[in-house]
């Protein structure tokens, strides 16, 4: 197959180069449409980021809870089944 006179040819390096700028450029978009492209931006990521773990804690400490209160009840139902068993029989 005959390669075209027309055909553009470029190098690795250039195709590199390209991609580059084409995704810091779309990169650089994104992040202006979502409001991070500003100095305060490393500061907004890192609040997100605090948020997040701290919100992953609560969910860790609610399901503690959550597992504790069902214990207890259940412990202080069978402690009361028992002493109303055995409050005849002293």
């Amino acid at each position: 197959m005959a390669k075209s006179q027309n055909a553009a040819m470029i190098t690795k390096v250039q195709l590199v180069k390209m991609l580059e700028e084409a995704s810091d450029k779309g990169a650089t978009k994104a992040l202006c449409r979502i409001g991070l492209h500003d100095e305060d931006a490393v500061h907004d990521v890192k609040q997100l980021r605090n948020l997040l773990d701290n919100w992953r804690d609560t969910k860790k400490t609610v399901a503690s809870t959550i597992v504790k209160v069902v214990t207890v009840a259940i412990l202080g139902f069978i402690t009361l089944a028992s002493w109303s068993e055995f409050k005849d029989k002293l």
